[in-house]
């Protein structure tokens, strides 16, 4: 059963297996009401959330290269370690959290890092 979001906020939380990760590439996870774009990338594991600060749509259909996730739709690029925009068009940064990995699960604590 998974706690409500209130009790989830500032503790880290089960998000995945990192088995459920592809070696480079992007799965979405729901905890609570919180949409989450969970990353691996050159052997780091990120999660920022799962939507674009332009185009409110979901970051974790799009493209992972190095540290940057793009968006599918329009094209905008965000840092995964602050969540800035680093291509236009968004000028707004999205929430990134911080990640750890114990017993090969991904945990995420929900408060905000950016």
């Amino acid at each position: 059963m998974t706690a409500p979001e209130e009790t989830m906020r500032g503790t880290f939380v089960r998000a995945c297996a990192l088995g459920d990760l592809p070696e480079s590439g992007v799965i979405r996870v729901e905890l609570g009401d919180t949409p989450l774009a969970v990353v691996r990338s050159d052997g780091e594991v990120y999660a920022i959330r799962d939507v674009c600060s332009h185009a409110d749509v979901p970051l974790s259909e799009g493209e992972v290269s190095g540290s940057t996730i793009e968006c599918w739709l329009h094209g905008s690029c965000f840092d995964l370690t602050t969540g800035r925009p680093t291509g236009l068009p968004a000028t707004r940064p999205v929430p990134v959290y911080q990640t750890k990995i114990d017993g090969g699960e991904v945990y995420v604590r929900l408060s905000e890092e950016s």
